[in-house]
């Protein structure tokens, strides 16, 4: 069983460690969180929100942590204390799965971007970074 407490801390450090892979990887353009703020609180492009697009996707980025933990839990899934591979191997399909809903959903539905192939790619490697980070963690702390 992963705590939620485990999932949200895990959450967080995946999303630090993910946050510095944009940071060095990326092309300094803002987030799509920003995007978000820009189009439904603000009245600037996303350029302007930088910091409260980054605020927003830590707060996703924890939130997903603990939405880990209650998933793998709730369905009996095996991960945390049975060992690291098995929670790396849910981790990284749920990193995946964020991958798909935020390119396909949040992206394209909700902010009508049509983002780069290489943005796709980015954005996949940064979600598996993520999810390796939240496997890691959830396994470290559930021993």
């Amino acid at each position: 069983m992963v705590s939620i407490l485990i999932g949200l801390v895990g959450g967080l450090l995946a999303t630090i460690v993910m946050t510095v892979f944009m940071m060095g990887l990326g092309d300094d353009s803002p987030p799509p969180t920003a995007a978000l703020w820009a189009k439904y609180v603000g009245d600037e492009g996303p350029e302007s929100y930088m910091k409260q697009g980054m605020a927003l996707h830590m707060l996703y980025g924890i939130g997903a942590g603990g939405a880990f933990a209650i998933g793998v839990t709730a369905l009996g899934l095996a991960a945390g204390s049975v060992g690291l591979a098995t929670s790396l191997l849910w981790a990284v399909l749920f990193g995946l799965a964020l991958t798909v809903v935020g390119a396909i959903f949040w992206m394209r539905i909700v902010l009508a971007m049509e983002p780069e192939p290489k943005m796709v790619g980015l954005f996949a490697f940064f979600h598996l970074v993520y999810g390796v980070v939240l496997g890691t963690s959830v396994a470290s702390v559930s021993l």
